[in-house]
C-alpha cells in the first residue's frame, strides 16, 4: 500500500470529522415559526460568563452582549457602546453607551451598570487582567471612562471578548441585554425565550430550544430527520451530503485558529539554514493535505494569520509555495547529499533528520505529520515523529527539544500572537522586532493594518514557520430558516437576524 493510501486509511480509522450521516436524502420537517430548534456543542456547566470560558456559550446562545463586537473580517464594531475615543495621552478611553437599552428584566443599561459588570469580571476571573489593567473606571450617565495602566491600541477589541459580557450585577441570575433570555438551562438542553425588552429591533422567534449534541454524526442525523432546524459545525462527509441537497443552506467561514509547524532555528540546529527551511516549506503539498486528506475542512496554510482576518491574506506573497523541484535544488546548494544511497541526505557525518513533535489529542495532527514525512522523504529529509501528551508540549517547547513543533493556536489577539516571533532562541530578526515595536505603539487603524501585513511578509520571506492550515467552521440550516451566518469568532450563533423564511 502506498504512503498516501495509508494516510487515507488512517483518516478513515481516526474518524477525523468524517462520520457519515446515512445514504438517505435529508427529509427536513416543516418549520414551526414559534420555535427554533438548534443542535449545538456545549462545554458550559453554567451560564456564568466569568467562569472558565463559559461566556462564549452565553454569547453563542443569544443572551449576552459586549460593548463591542467583531464583524466577519474581525473588525471591531459598536455594540452596546455606540462610539468611543482615546485621549491624547493614550491612556483614557471614553465610551458612549447607547440610550434606551434595557436588560432582559427591564433594568436600564447605564454606564454605571457597565462599570459594575466590568469590575465584576476582574473580581471573578484573573484572566481579565491578561487583556488590560485599569487605573480607574468611572461612569457619568451614559458615558463610561476607562483609564488604563499603559497605552493599549487594541482596547476596543479586548472589550469584545465574552469574558466582558455585560450583566446586571444586581440580579441573582445571568441577566443580559441579548435578543433572548434564559427560561431554563442545563448543559444538555437549554430553552431561551424572546427578550421583549430587546433594544435592537424585532426578535423573530418566541422560543429557542438548544440541544447539546456533542457527536458530529448525531447533529447531522438530527438535522436530516428534522429534529433540529439548525446544526453547528457539521463534519466533512455529512457536509458533503447537505451540500448536495437543496433543502439546506450552509454558512462556512475560516476560524481564528492556525495549525503551524514551528521551526527551531537555534544556531546549532539544522533549521538555522534558511535554504533548508525554504526547501522544507516548498516541499510540503499543503493544498493536498487540506483539500484531500482533511476533506476541505481546513483551508490550505500560507500566512501567519487566517483569511478570516482583514490583514492582507490575498496580497501576501509566499515565496515557498509547493515546488518540489525547487526544494531539491535548494537542498543540493546546501551541500547535503545522499552519498550512501539510503534515501536520506547527509553532510559531515550527520544525517539530515529532523525531530517532529506533535500532541496526541487530535487526529488531524497525525495526518499532517505523516503527510509531511512522506513528502520530505522524497527530498532526502528524514522526519522522526514523536507524539506526546499535550501537556508535554510546553516543556519541550521551553527546552527547545525539537526541530519541528506542531502547534494549534487560537488567535485571540493579533498583536499578542505576532509577539511569539520577537527575537528568542527559536527565531531572531531585528527588522521584525523593530516593526513589532511600532505596532504596539501605533493607534491609527490603517497604519496598524499595514504594519501587521508587513510583519507577516517578513515571516514568510524568512521561512519562520510552516503554516499548515486553518480549520473552518460551519452552520447548516434548513431552507425554511433565513439569516443564519457563520462568524470567524465562533461566538455569534443565535442572533436576531435568524428568522423564518418568507
Amino acid at each position: 500500500m502506498s504512503k498516501w493510501k495509508k494516510l487515507l486509511a488512517t483518516i478513515c480509522a481516526a474518524g477525523l470529522l468524517m462520520t457519515g450521516c446515512g445514504n438517505g436524502k435529508p427529509t427536513a420537517s416543516n418549520s414551526n415559526p414559534n420555535v427554533l430548534k438548534v443542535g449545538v456543542t456545549n462545554f458550559a456547566d453554567t451560564l456564568e460568563p466569568t467562569q472558565n470560558y463559559f461566556g462564549r456559550v452565553v454569547m453563542r446562545y443569544g443572551l449576552g452582549e459586549c460593548l463591542t463586537k467583531f464583524d466577519d473580517k474581525m473588525k471591531v464594531q459598536p455594540w452596546l457602546a455606540e462610539s468611543w475615543s482615546i485621549s491624547d495621552d493614550r491612556l483614557t478611553w471614553t465610551f458612549k453607551i447607547r440610550e434606551g437599552v434595557k436588560f432582559s428584566n427591564g433594568t436600564p443599561l447605564t454606564a454605571e451598570a457597565i462599570k459594575n459588570s466590568i469590575e465584576r469580571a476582574f473580581d471573578k476571573n484573573n484572566r481579565a487582567k491578561t487583556f488590560f489593567e485599569y487605573e480607574s473606571i468611572t461612569a457619568d450617565g451614559q458615558t463610561l471612562t476607562i483609564k488604563t495602566i499603559e497605552p493599549l491600541p487594541n482596547m476596543p477589541a479586548y472589550l469584545a471578548d465574552p469574558l466582558f459580557i455585560i450583566v446586571d450585577t444586581t440580579a441573582d441570575s445571568t441577566i443580559c441585554t441579548g435578543a433572548y433570555a434564559v427560561d431554563s438551562y442545563s448543559k444538555e438542553r437549554a430553552i431561551m425565550k424572546r427578550n421583549d425588552n430587546y433594544w435592537d429591533g424585532e426578535v423573530p422567534y418566541p422560543t429557542i430550544e438548544l440541544s447539546a449534541l456533542d457527536d458530529t454524526n448525531e447533529r447531522a442525523k438530527a438535522l436530516e430527520a428534522g429534529k433540529v432546524d439548525v446544526a453547528v459545525n457539521i463534519a466533512a462527509n455529512d457536509l458533503d451530503t447537505f451540500k448536495g441537497d437543496d433543502k439546506f443552506n450552509i454558512a462556512e467561514t475560516s476560524s481564528l485558529r492556525v495549525v503551524l509547524a514551528n521551526m527551531n532555528q537555534s544556531p546549532e540546529r539544522i533549521l538555522s539554514d534558511p535554504k533548508i527551511r525554504a526547501a522544507l516549506i516548498c516541499g510540503c503539498d499543503r493544498s493536498t493535505y487540506n483539500n484531500v486528506l482533511l476533506r476541505g475542512m481546513f483551508i490550505a496554510g500560507k500566512a501567519p494569520l487566517p483569511p478570516s482576518f482583514d490583514y492582507g491574506f490575498e496580497q501576501l506573497t509566499d515565496p515557498n509555495v509547493y515546488n518540489p523541484v525547487r526544494a531539491v535544488q535548494l537542498l543540493d546548494e546546501t551541500g547535503w547529499k545522499d552519498t550512501d544511497g539510503d534515501g536520506i541526505r547527509e553532510k559531515d557525518g550527520q544525517k539530515l533528520e529532523l525531530d517532529f513533535v506533535i500532541s496526541d489529542d487530535r487526529a488531524e495532527f497525525k495526518i499532517y505529520a505523516e503527510a509531511i514525512q512522506a513528502d520530505l522523504k522524497k527530498l532526502g529529509i528524514g522526519i522522526k515523529i514523536n507524539s506526546v501528551e499535550r501537556k508535554q508540549l510546553e516543556t519541550l517547547s521551553s527546552n527547545h527539544e525539537y526541530d519541528l513543533l506542531l502547534l494549534n493556536l487560537t488567535i485571540a489577539d493579533v498583536e499578542t500572537f505576532l509577539t511569539r516571533w520577537k527575537s528568542n532562541n527559536d527565531y531572531s530578526n531585528p527588522d521584525y522586532d523593530a516593526k513589532h515595536a511600532q505596532l504596539i505603539a501605533e493607534f491609527d487603524t490603517a497604519k496598524r493594518r499595514q504594519l501587521i501585513i508587513e510583519l507577516q511578509q517578513i515571516l514568510l520571506d524568512n521561512g519562520a514557520a510552516l503554516f499548515l492550515g486553518y480549520p473552518k467552521s460551519n452552520i447548516v440550516s434548513a431552507k425554511y430558516v433565513d439569516g443564519v451566518a457563520a462568524y470567524p469568532s465562533d461566538c455569534y450563533w443565535i442572533t436576531k437576524t435568524i428568522r423564518p423564511a418568507k
